[in-house]
């Protein structure tokens, strides 16, 4: 086995099989713990798909919906073959995550709608308090808020489901900075927030606490380039990361940080169809 260093100089091993990143530890806020398991990535698979620019999982179809930035959102299965597109009344779907038993799409400029999944809205289009601008990403939080990334300006917040700001924390501000947030994916049985940053940034993958703590940074540079999207299958520990470089979505076995003596996680909701 060979060793190599990743852009923040922790040694990581490369397996003939399937690659392993073993991230750094770095806090938001200064004091550090010492975890019981790393963020680990093992890739499983990947399969070409046009210009993915957000997704998330859908246990209900065993299935991805995926925004590309055009009109329309695509439900693909897992192997990438198409099952639905839906349209909204946004000028095109920029973000897209399951809320319940249905999407809540956005354009990227901070207007959100809510649609069922055969596409028909649940209502009119709503925008975000505060200033929302450049809506890369957004996901649903254990508790119905609304999580968005932004670049620009480089943001991370939190929304009631009706649009009003809770809270929101400057991701320069983190060490290392986030400086392009471009997709963002909850973990259902920590509330962990995954968000990837794009080329112009560091091409890495952040963990972060519920409660906007920098946990671990995984570089995601020898998988691919420009990583725009993010999902989670927590019934099989599988994580989804879309590339816009190479137009690919690369499938991963995934095992989040956790604190010194906690359980190993049990898995969580998967595929219904089956």
């Amino acid at each position: 086995m060979t060793h190599a260093v990743n852009r923040i100089g922790i040694p990581r091993a490369r397996g003939p099989q399937a690659s392993r990143v073993c991230a750094a530890l770095a806090l938001a806020f200064g004091a550090a713990v010492l975890p019981a398991t790393a963020l680990e990535l093992v890739e499983t698979g990947r399969y070409d798909l046009n210009r993915p620019a957000s997704l998330d999982y859908d246990p209900t179809f065993c299935g991805l919906w995926i925004a590309n930035e055009g009109p329309e959102a695509v439900l693909v299965t897992l192997q990438g073959d198409e099952l639905r597109r839906v349209t909204s009344d946004l000028f095109r779907i920029k973000a897209i995550a399951i809320e319940g038993d249905h999407l809540l799409v956005g354009d990227g400029f901070g207007s959100m709608q809510r649609l069922t999944k055969d596409g028909v809205p649940l209502g009119a289009p709503f925008r975000l308090a505060g200033g929302a601008a450049d809506t890369e990403g957004v996901a649903i939080s254990a508790t119905g808020q609304l999580v968005t990334v932004e670049d620009d300006p480089e943001r991370l917040s939190w929304f009631e489901a009706d649009g009003q700001l809770v809270t929101r924390v400057d991701t320069m501000t983190l060490n290392p900075p986030l400086t392009e947030a471009q997709g963002i994916a909850i973990d259902p049985r920590t509330g962990h927030l995954l968000i990837v940053d794009d080329w112009e940034g560091s091409n890495s993958l952040y963990e972060f606490t519920a409660q906007g703590e920098l946990l671990a940074q995984a570089n995601l540079l020898e998988y691919g380039t420009d990583p725009e999207g993010i999902a989670i299958r927590p019934g099989s520990n599988q994580l989804f990361v879309a590339f816009d470089g190479g137009a690919q979505i690369v499938t991963f076995d995934y095992t989040p940080t956790l604190p010194a003596g906690a359980a190993p996680l049990r898995p969580g909701a998967d595929c219904m169809m089956f």
